[in-house]
């Protein structure tokens, strides 16, 4: 193939990519601005994130999903979608928390909004994880409606997961500061127990523009679908508190008489710190992509006291596969050195089984620009033998994870367990990339294809173009921000934060029982 001529520039260290993530996570934090913040705190309504602060335990993580989901989105006015979704320890117990930004248009569903919402849900299921609700919602943000209200993930599947989780045992909690309209009046109609805050707090299925247009009767927010009514007369809610202080208390109170839901399972080992430090990860991970670097300095910086234990490190080696703890808890590590031939292939099917057998979670940390292609991988079977990784992935019984922490590019991502292979979380770091292929091989492979479409009377000046706009498209939409505003991570971390990230993901499915049951040991 002809070679492009074009050069990219050189990427920014990766100091400054985490002084941008640091700051775009700034500007959502401040929700709808300080014009809104003064107008919600002029109601009595103290800001999401301080709702947050006060439920949870004092010194605990809270693990934040999603943050930037519709950056660049809606000429960034939709920060963080709307919403705040995240796990945190309320009462020792670890809860799904769900709750609305009132300063973002309201606390209106916009498309990215629900995906939000599903998705936290998605993880309270997998996890069994109680559903805290904090509702101040305005229901579907009307203009979108077309991308909110009708198909089967949209607004209506929040509802769906909502019943069956309940049904399944998982507890569904709401407490009421603001409006819970249209739409929004199921999230504490469907919880199974329901506090509402006097004087802001309204459910209402229709509020009263909508029951004065289609009924011709006019009356108030207050009488129509305020906390004493649903308390006293309706029965809706069950808790009327004066306050959101208060009604935090209350919540705190309900979470503590919910038995053993949400308990984090202990440590099988002692947790202890890496001998090398985290922080200089910042340092040995280079963020022009085509610079090669060891994996294992990675993973020295993110295990217990950077201990790693190398399963078959001389074969396939540009597939780097072992087993180490983290916080304590077991993990099987499956990392990028390189391009996937065969042999990485075979080596990473063969250590996910092992890990299936011994029910120990894996984790994946991709940096990867596929498989290898040409000649001589073809006739070795790189097709037969890559699909033989994909299906271990697929069919791994054990949890598993993944970060991206550099490219993942082609059938790479399938398998090192992208999006689509489900994850229990995907989390990326601000120098990540993700495409079918990167730019410079997108814009050589579009330019040759339409160099030999056209059999040699090609106008150089339309190919330069073209190549421009290929590599135009791949750097945009490979951009982690462009992944991350569109929730196809679970959020973008700093690479130093990684351990302790994990730490949390995997107490959260340690305690689960193990599926033992007998099945084919493919690698034979």
């Amino acid at each position: 193939m002809s070679q492009s001529t074009t050069t990219a520039a050189a990427p920014p260290p990766l100091s400054a990519m985490l002084a941008t993530l640091r700051e775009r996570n700034a500007h959502v934090a401040a929700g709808g601005g300080a014009k809104m913040r003064e107008r919600h705190e002029a109601r009595g309504k103290i800001m999401v994130r301080e709702r947050i602060d006060l439920l949870l335990d004092p010194q605990t993580p809270f693990l934040e999903l999603s943050p930037l989901a519709a950056w660049g989105l809606y000429a960034n006015e939709v920060p963080g979608a709307g919403i705040v979704t995240g796990i945190g320890i309320v009462n020792g117990c670890a809860c799904m928390l769900i709750a609305n930004d009132a300063t973002v248009k309201g606390g209106s569903f916009f498309a990215e909004t629900v995906r939000k919402h599903l998705r936290a849900q998605e993880i309270a299921e997998e996890h069994r994880l109680p559903c805290l609700y904090l509702v101040d919602c305005g229901g579907a943000f009307l203009p979108e409606q077309d991308r909110v209200f009708p198909d089967r993930d949209h607004f209506g599947g929040s509802f769906y997961n909502q019943c069956r989780m309940s049904a399944a045992g998982i507890p569904q909690i709401s407490i009421v500061f603001g409006g819970a309209t249209a739409g929004g009046a199921y999230i504490p109609a469907l919880s199974d127990e329901v506090i509402m805050v006097k004087g802001t707090g309204r459910i209402h299925l229709g509020g009263p523009p909508i029951v004065k247009a289609a009924i011709h009767e006019i009356v108030d927010g207050e009488t129509l679908g305020g906390a004493e009514m649903h308390t006293q007369v309706s029965g809706v809610a069950d808790h009327l508190v004066l306050s959101e202080m208060e009604g935090l208390a209350k919540l705190r109170e309900i979470v503590g008489s919910l038995g053993e839901s949400g308990r984090l399972a202990v440590p099988t080992t002692t947790p202890t710190a890496p001998k090398l430090d985290p922080d200089e990860l910042e340092h040995i991970v280079p963020t022009d992509l085509r610079r090669p670097y060891d994996v294992r300095e990675v993973i020295a910086r993110i295990v217990d006291g950077s201990v790693f234990n190398a399963f078959k490190p001389d074969y396939g080696a540009t597939l780097v596969t072992g087993f180490a703890h983290i916080h304590g808890f077991p993990v099987g590590i499956i990392a990028n050195n390189g391009v996937l031939f065969s042999e990485s292939a075979v080596k990473g099917a063969h250590f996910i089984e092992l890990c299936d057998q011994r029910q120990i979670p894996l984790l994946f940390l991709q940096n990867i620009t596929g498989f290898m292609v040409g000649t001589e991988a073809e006739r070795g079977g790189i097709a037969k033998h890559s699909a033989k990784l994909v299906y271990a992935v697929s069919n791994a019984r054990v949890p598993k994870y993944t970060v991206l922490i550099g490219g993942s590019y082609g059938a790479g991502n399938y398998g090192m367990c992208g999006r689509g292979f489900r994850p229990r979380f995907l989390f990326s770091w601000p120098n990540a990339r993700i495409a079918t292929m990167s730019p410079d091989v997108a814009a050589n492979v579009v330019t040759e294809l339409r160099r030999q479409s056209l059999k040699g009377n090609a106008d150089e000046a339309a190919i330069a173009a073209l190549d421009a706009k290929t590599r135009a498209q791949f750097e945009e939409q490979s951009d982690p921000y462009y992944a991350t505003a569109r929730l196809w991570d679970d959020g973008i971390i700093e690479p130093r934060q990684t351990r302790d990230v994990m730490g949390l993901c995997l107490a959260l499915s340690a305690g689960e029982p193990h599926d033992t049951s007998p099945r084919p040991v493919y690698r034979m």
